[in-house]
């Protein structure tokens, strides 16, 4: 028979259990509160700046939207340069991609582009994995490389739906720089050039890339400006980037959708020039540089010249109606940012402003190009009115004082002395200061002018003071027109009279050498002549216009300096330069004052040669447009310069009115017949020269 448990002992032996159960517990919740204790501590403080890395690293990958760059218009609203939109697809190298990976990539690509892509634009597998640039010889890691501009619908339907399958890969809006097919002022409205070529070789865009706002930084592949009015005005045209700003982790992976910022679009330029005074202005210096090719007479003196240049400028405004420099070029060479070997040789003559900077003739031999003048050329005679102007403001003589031309003035202290002649040996006689305009008397202006100038201030001081009179007309100074490599011209006048005298040195300077200006100078001195003494700034553009057509900035006339001359001195000039007897103004219904010249220069092997240079204003009484001509190897300014003159003032005059109204002509005449021909000179008289 089985004892009895003790009561007690029994108790207390579940008492034991009931604690050893106890203890189990306790002793398990202590180790799971230490592991938790333990795992937590490493969490703080091994783990938790591990975590705080990986979240630091998720940040955003900003892709830049180019903007739409802005228009530029003549002054009627016709666009000369402007953007339409296009797409285009880029990449930005993933990480981790391999070489292998990207070939096959580059195939798919290949493949696409050719099932649904233009069949004008062709890639090779080649040429994509070029542009995808994965050694980094283009770009760095993070930039965007261009794979393929000028997507078809197509592509863009099919890269859109099929995002996914291609990381790194988007499609951004981009403008496409078109020019008018006419060839508007080509040099003046300037061209682009991809960002990439040019941030290290142009001051402009050197600090580009240190711009803390992406929305003003560029793109490698972005086209900026870079000569012209898309070079000056490159600030207001671009506008601002749009962005994409994509959540990226720690290994670049896109990990949400992107925040989109709209680019701004550029604002427009509308210009002072008048597109179809600009296109006449053109095809007259065209017309008339193939004319003097099989002429008679005097115009065959310029049958040697394959260049001209000329400047419209309104006398009271500044504003610049026209400016040509022929021959131009098809700027359409230049679309896409770049040009072609072939087209960069076929158009390397004409790509420079002539009418404000050095620019030279066509000629494929460097030798031969050396026997003939570039754009920027001596006066000639046209300072004749502003060596009077310096004459009698420095009291060497009166308005009443007569000179006897006897055809030559001799100088200097040595034997035989330096002869200077009036042109083709003429001798005019006694002539007062209006009358040596009229006639070009060379001798007049050596004698009273520049030989009385060196007497007064006995040497080379008399130097300092015309250099101060021709620089206040803006010769010698720029224009401050703004436009890129603009040129002060040429002073010659120090060196003549360091290394032979001073007295030289002004006798020169008085009939128009000595100094080399461009036409645009010539321009703006011709409208301070006609608005007596004031120095107009030139301008380009009539307005700024941003995209919803509100005028952002405007222009105003602006005075860069002035002169002050009694009216007796002005009209005293007026009164000779409204005699000087031309070419192809015949007919001309308008009284204008102008001045023709003929400046010599040796070239080359070539002894004076002789440039065409003519200016003139219109209408006399007031005049409203001053318009400047040079043709360098042109021959004398009355036969080579003239006639291209008038049909400028014609052009003004149909478009927009010497006299304020639109003048067309005549449905049944054909207007300006005479100013190719020559017809008779204005005034019945023979020409100066």
């Amino acid at each position: 028979m089985r004892e009895q448990e003790d009561p007690k002992s029994k108790e207390n032996r579940k008492r034991n259990a009931f604690t050893l159960r106890l203890n189990m517990f306790f002793g398990m919740t202590f180790i799971v509160f230490s592991i938790l204790i333990v795992r937590l501590a490493i969490l703080q403080f091994v783990d938790a700046p591990k975590f705080q890395a990986e979240l630091d690293d998720n940040g955003t990958r900003s892709v830049k939207i180019p903007p739409i760059r802005g228009n530029i218009l003549d002054s009627q609203g016709k666009p000369l340069a402007y953007s339409t939109s296009t797409q285009s697809l880029y990449y930005t190298i993933q990480a981790g991609l391999k070489d292998a990976d990207a070939d096959k990539l580059a195939q798919k690509l290949f493949d696409i582009f050719t099932k649904i892509g233009t069949p004008d634009q062709k890639l090779t597998v080649k040429e994509i994995k070029k542009r995808m640039d994965l050694a980094h010889i283009q770009n760095t890691y993070a930039v965007p490389r261009r794979i393929k501009m000028g997507l078809s619908e197509a592509e863009i339907a099919y890269f859109s739906e099929n995002r996914e399958q291609y990381p790194g890969f988007d499609i951004v809006e981009e403008s496409v720089r078109n020019y008018d097919k006419d060839d508007v002022a080509v040099q003046l409205v300037g061209y682009l050039k991809k960002y990439r070529g040019v941030r290290e070789s142009m001051s402009k865009y050197k600090n580009i890339a240190d711009q803390e706002d992406a929305k003003q930084q560029y793109l490698d592949d972005e086209d900026v400006g870079v000569d012209g009015l898309e070079y000056m005005y490159q600030d207001v045209l671009r506008g601002e980037n749009g962005l994409k700003d994509y959540p990226v982790n720690a290994k670049e992976t896109i990990i949400g959708p992107p925040v989109v910022t709209v680019p701004v679009k550029g604002d427009n330029l509308f210009l002072t020039i008048d597109k179809r005074v600009q296109l006449l202005t053109q095809q007259a210096i065209t017309d008339h540089l193939a004319y003097m090719k099989t002429a008679s007479g005097y115009y065959k003196d310029g049958a040697d010249a394959t260049t001209g240049y000329a400047v419209a400028m309104e006398v009271n405004t500044g504003k610049v109606v026209a400016m040509a420099s022929m021959p131009d070029y098809d700027p359409s060479v230049w679309e896409g940012g770049s040009i072609s070997p072939e087209d960069w040789d076929a158009t390397t003559y004409f790509q420079a402003n002539g009418t404000i900077r050095q620019a030279y003739p066509p000629y494929a031999d460097e030798k031969e190009r050396n026997r003939h003048p570039s754009s920027i050329v001596p006066l000639g005679s046209t300072q004749k009115p502003l060596s009077v102007l310096i004459g009698l403001n420095e009291k060497l003589f009166t308005t009443h004082d007569v000179f006897n031309d006897t055809g030559v003035f001799l100088f200097g202290k040595s034997k035989p002395q330096v002869a200077i002649h009036d042109s083709q040996g003429h001798a005019y006689g006694h002539i007062d200061a209006a009358g040596a305009i009229q006639h070009s008397s060379n001798t007049f202006m050596a004698a009273m002018v520049g030989n009385k100038l060196y007497q007064k201030y006995k040497g080379a001081k008399g130097v300092d003071v015309w250099d101060n009179y021709v620089k206040q007309f803006g010769l010698g100074v720029s224009t401050e027109s703004g436009l890129p490599g603009e040129s002060k011209g040429v002073i010659d006048y120090y060196h003549e009279s360091e290394t032979a005298s001073s007295q030289s040195a002004l006798i020169r300077a008085s009939f128009g050498q000595q100094a080399k200006y461009t036409t645009l100078q010539l321009a703006q001195y011709a409208a301070m002549l006609g608005n007596e003494g004031k120095r107009m700034q030139p301008q380009f553009v009539n307005k700024v216009v941003d995209q919803d057509g509100k005028v952002v900035q405007g222009f105003t006339p602006k005075v860069l300096n002035t002169v002050s001359f009694p009216q007796e001195y002005w009209d005293e000039i007026y009164a000779g330069m409204s005699k000087v007897s031309v070419q192809g103004f015949d007919d001309f219904k308008y009284n204008f004052l102008r001045k023709t010249g003929t400046s010599e220069q040796d070239v080359g092997d070539r002894k004076k040669v002789e440039n065409s240079v003519f200016i003139a204003l219109a209408p006399a009484e007031h005049p409203v447009l001053a318009v400047a001509v040079v043709v360098p190897d042109g021959g004398f300014g009355a036969y080579g310069a003239a006639p291209i003159a008038r049909k400028i003032f014609d052009a003004y005059d149909e478009y927009v009115g010497l006299d304020g109204t639109p003048h067309p002509p005549p449905t049944n005449t054909a207007a300006g017949t005479t100013n190719t021909t020559g017809g008779t000179a204005a005034n019945g008289q023979t020409a100066a020269h």
